[in-house]
């Protein structure tokens, strides 16, 4: 007990749960953003590794740090655009639309990494962000090795959780997406445009899904392998449920999956081996999963969450 005190005592942890949670809240936010207009995004595994992939390849080619985000940026919005045209004025199935995506943007990916960078046996690597340095702020015990010791895509994650919530809860843009996610008919009758604002929040979610992807690459790695990933954007879709589809709360489950995450790697070596590290690496997953259904009872999904919409019709 009290070496596992120790471990949720230690700064390298809450360090950890930071830099881990970084990629699953920009891909929740991004999921996010589109559930809330009515557009679910299976989409947002292949975005990420697309992001990845993209991100770290203009910085590979000579581009800055700053200007990879950009490209993967854009990238995730082409996709988002796709999948975005294939649901929305087309009405096809979204599941199927967004399962197709994520093979298509994985598998190109990896293609379009083979074209630009030979096989060899040690993979390319690029300079990655490096930790902030906020002056007197890094020195305050345990806060500043925590909270003032992390890159600028992991500030960057925190404040576009802040904006969205305000956007979402306090603009009109906010409102017109809300209620085109509840009742895209009901918008029409207000004037709006619901096929421009669900096309407009799938490229823009997408955009900051493909972020998530980018950080992997250009902050927590110096590289890009194909299955890196490695399933952050299906728990991202989770945590969307587990938040009932709120910013402020999705940024929480990010952080709270994270610290399932950093804590079971901590405690590997502590098993001797006598228990499988298999075990270790699912148990971030099983307490997802039990949080999700301890909450998913009282989530409210939004009405109008994938059924497509067709202008003019009741």
């Amino acid at each position: 007990m009290q070496t596992t005190i120790d471990i949720l005592g230690s700064v390298g942890l809450w360090a950890a749960v930071l830099r881990i949670a970084t990629p699953l809240i920009f891909g929740v936010l991004g999921a996010l953003l589109c559930e809330r207009a009515g557009v679910l995004n299976l989409g947002i595994e292949g975005i990420m590794t697309f992001g990845a992939m993209a991100g770290w390849l203009a910085v590979y080619s000579g581009a800055g740090l700053w200007t990879g985000l950009l490209v993967a940026a854009l990238s995730g919005a082409a996709f988002g655009l796709l999948h975005a045209g294939l649901t929305v004025p087309l009405g096809l199935s979204q599941h199927v639309a967004g399962l197709g995506i994520t093979l298509f943007a994985s598998s190109l990916s990896y293609y379009l990494f083979r074209l630009a960078v030979p096989v060899s046996g040690t993979p390319p690597t690029v300079e990655p962000f490096q930790p902030l340095d906020f002056g007197p702020l890094s020195d305050i015990p345990f806060l500043g090795s925590t909270l003032f010791a992390q890159t600028a895509p992991t500030y960057l994650a925190i404040l576009l959780a802040i904006a969205l919530a305000w956007i979402l809860a306090r603009t009109p843009l906010g409102l017109a997406i809300r209620l085109t996610g509840e009742n895209p008919h009901a918008a029409e009758a207000q004037g709006l445009d619901p096929i421009r604002i669900r096309i407009g929040a799938v490229v823009a979610g997408s955009a900051v899904m493909a972020l998530g992807g980018a950080f992997l690459t250009l902050a927590a790695f110096n590289s890009f392998f194909p299955t890196m990933v490695q399933g952050r954007g299906w728990v991202a879709i989770a945590l969307v449920v587990f938040a009932s589809w709120r910013p402020g709360r999705a940024l929480l489950g990010a952080l709270l999956f994270a610290l399932f995450d950093a804590f079971q790697l901590r405690l590997q070596p502590l098993a001797g081996g006598v228990v499988p590290y298999q075990v270790f690496l699912m148990t971030p997953y099983l307490l997802s999963i039990l949080a999700l259904v301890l909450v998913a009872r009282r989530a409210r999904v939004p009405q109008a969450l994938m059924q497509p919409y067709h202008r003019g019709e009741r």
